[in-house]
């Protein structure tokens, strides 16, 4: 570990949290680097060199990190943060959710709909359960999640669903099993710290083929 707190760059699974310290496994963590310009840069897909910063996918941490001068701390160099920092770590987390469930999807390895999902979970295919934040609580409570540890996802919009899905919205989705529901599951968890919730108040009717 160096001064301040960064890890270095290692093969180990867990990196300390630049904020409260702890260590972690890296899946619980998003990763920053400094760019040539000194700018903070969250990189979502953990491919951009430098030295690693990591904080708790959590938005009150990132926040901290931000407004404390933490991320110029780890990195023992002036840096520049920008304001709405949190707000474009969750937008980035939310397309990459978006863009594995898609992927899935492409694969033959997630559905949506509601008679689908309800044929999957009954068939035992489906291993994961996917339902918008903001759709009818009524509706959503008509389907259950597998019984397994990290079976439900309920922290993306019936409108990111949508994108997902290739369609205008959608409510109910499930992931069969394999490498890319794992993914999933690990960055929905991140989503879910950054917008601090895991489900969402009913706001919307479902429809037929939500």
């Amino acid at each position: 570990m160096t001064r301040g707190g960064a890890e270095t760059e290692t093969d180990g699974p867990e990196r300390r949290c630049i904020v409260t310290g702890e260590v972690q496994p890296k899946e619980g963590l998003i990763r920053f680097v400094v760019g040539p310009d000194g700018q903070v840069v969250a990189d979502i897909l953990g491919r951009l060199p430098g030295r690693g910063l990591w904080v708790t996918a959590d938005r009150a941490a990132i926040a901290k990190a931000a407004k404390k001068g933490l991320f110029a701390r780890a990195a023992r160099q002036p840096v520049k943060v920008s304001e709405t920092l949190a707000d474009e770590v969750e937008e980035a987390m939310a397309r990459r959710v978006v863009d594995l469930i898609s992927l899935a999807r492409k694969a033959g390895d997630a559905v949506t709909g509601y008679e689908k999902v309800k044929d999957w979970l009954v068939k035992g295919r489906c291993v994961v359960l996917i339902q918008a934040s903001d759709g009818s609580e009524r509706g959503k409570s008509k389907l259950h999640p597998p019984d397994r540890k990290n079976s439900f996802i309920g922290c993306l919009t019936a409108q990111e669903m949508g994108l997902a899905f290739a369609r205008e919205h959608a409510i109910h989705g499930a992931l069969a099993a394999g490498g890319l529901a794992t993914r999933v599951v690990e960055e929905a968890a991140k989503l879910a710290g950054l917008r601090e919730r895991i489900g969402g108040t009913a706001t919307a009717e479902d429809t037929k083929d939500a």
